[in-house]
Formats: C-alpha cells, structure tokens, sequence
C-alpha cells in the first residue's frame, strides 16, 4: 500500500511536525497557475487523496490561481485534519495576464497573509514562506524590513511559525536575527545543486529544506545516468529523482504536485524506494 510514512516526518516545533513526503498545491489551479482548473473535482480528489495517503504537509499560496487552489484546499479539506499543517508563501501577486509580479512592501505583505487566511478558512497559519527571489535565482537583498513584517504578525498570533523562499544563506542568517526560521524553500534537484551548502546548513540547524521542482518544474529532467538507474531499480525516472532527495539529508522535504490521483501514488511510492549506495553515487554526479 503506498503511504507518504515511508518517508518519515519531521519536527520542526513542538506544534509543527510535518511528513517529509508533501504535496504541492500549485498545480491545482488552470494552465500557468493561473485561473480555475478544467476538473475542480478531480482538484478537490487529488487533495482528499494525498491525506489519504498520510501527508501532513501541504504547500499553497493565495498566488496560485489566483485564490483558486486556497478555495480548494478549503472545500477539500476543511474543517482540517488535526495533524494536517498548511505552508504558504506571500511576497508576489498576479497581473491580469498571469505574470508574476513580486510584492513585497510590508503592509501588503501583511494583507496577503489575512487573504490567505480568508481563502483558506483559518484563524493562523502554520507556516508562512516569505518569497523573495524567483526561481531563476536568489539576490542578496536585505530581508530585514519583509520578515520584520511577517513576525510582528507571529507576534500577534496570525503566523504560528516563518520560513523563507527563494533566499540564499545570508539571508536566512538576517533572518534569523529577527525570528526563528522553520523552513526554506528553493529551486533544487538532482541538476540544481547550487544550494548544497544550504541544504547542508538546514539539516545541521533542523531546518526543512523544501525543494520545489524537485523534477525539474517547467524544464523536466533529463539525464541518461538517471534513466538507466530507474530501469535498474524498476522504478520511474521521477520516482528515483524524488527518492535521491530524501536521501539528500535529515531535513530535505519534497513538495511535488500534480492534478491526477494516479501521479499522486506515483509520487508517494518514491517514499519506498531506497537506493544503493552505487545508484546514490551515479546519480549524485549528475548535478556536480
């Protein structure tokens, strides 16, 4: 029976302990993740499927649709499971055409955290990634006045725990004069290895290092090293991708999404795969 507690879980806090083997929401919402989905049933499904499967992790944000996947996520899941923990992530918001435009002025910051709160039907949120690079690469900006913001809203109670998206490691190190880091989400897999020192950093200081794309994203892995390990282990070039990064520290969490509940058990299943140490070797020289 596939089950997401293959993977094992993760404590972050003593009210935040999360299955390593996620799910990411994003795709739930219409073509570029933007608008509503052609199925909204089989959405709402997918999601009653994963907590199904025992994942206690899943990743949102207010962005994705825009509000569509938070209403999904609310229709699907609401009231929540006790154990179930809501990551989302502000910093940017859509244009009418569907691009990505950040948005990181701290009294909207403030106001996309009560949206997502409003749309996803909460009083707090669990965790809350401040996005402030883009998936092409991290800046090294100051964080300082963003997550100042965030935290005197954990103060107020509205954020039970911070995290950070797109950051490199001296922003989290400014972040963490401020408020406790919980999570950190960048762009890392098998062939974006520029953030090994920072996964690194996270497993030593348990911080989860959430890797979105963790099969590429928009540009899928393609690797002749990873296709001939999969045939060998009789499993998909996905899976063992997936499986190389909860093998890639204590800390790592994977948030893969998808709109099919047939591709969701595909994607829990990697919780069960264990690679060889020669199979984990190959496979870690494709990135280096």
């Amino acid at each position: 029976m596939t089950s997401a507690t293959s993977a094992g879980s993760l404590t972050l806090a003593d009210d935040l302990t999360i299955s390593r083997m996620g799910y990411g929401a994003m795709q739930l919402a219409g073509p570029g993740v933007f608008g509503p989905p052609k199925d909204r049933d089989q959405a709402v499904a997918v999601l009653r499927e994963a907590v199904d499967l025992g994942i206690t992790h899943i990743d949102t944000s207010d962005f994705y649709g825009p509000v569509v996947v938070n209403e999904i996520i609310k229709e699907a899941l609401h009231p929540y499971p006790a154990d179930l923990r809501i990551v989302t992530k502000v910093g940017a918001r859509r244009g009418d055409d569907g691009s990505w435009n950040a948005s990181l002025e701290p009294d909207d910051l403030k106001a996309q955290v009560r949206e997502n709160l409003l749309h996803l039907g909460l009083d707090a949120l669990d965790a809350v990634n401040l996005r402030v690079g883009s998936a092409e690469g991290t800046t090294e900006e100051s964080v300082a006045e963003q997550f100042g913001a965030l935290a005197e809203l954990q103060r107020e109670g509205l954020i039970r725990h911070l995290g950070l998206s797109n950051v490199s490691s001296a922003q989290l190190t400014e972040a963490q004069t401020i408020a406790p880091v919980v999570t950190v989400q960048n762009l890392y897999n098998l062939a974006a290895r520029q953030d090994d020192d920072l996964v690194d950093r996270c497993a030593a200081e348990n911080i989860a290092f959430a890797a979105f794309f963790p099969l590429g994203g928009f540009s899928p892995l393609q690797s002749g090293t990873l296709t001939a390990v999969a045939a060998r282990l009789d499993a998909s070039p996905q899976q063992v991708a997936l499986a190389w990064l909860l093998q890639r520290s204590a800390t790592t969490v994977l948030i893969p999404g998808t709109s099919s509940v047939p591709h969701l058990h595909k994607n829990v299943a990697a919780a069960d795969l264990e690679l060889p140490a020669d199979a984990a070797a190959q496979l870690d020289a494709i990135g280096r």
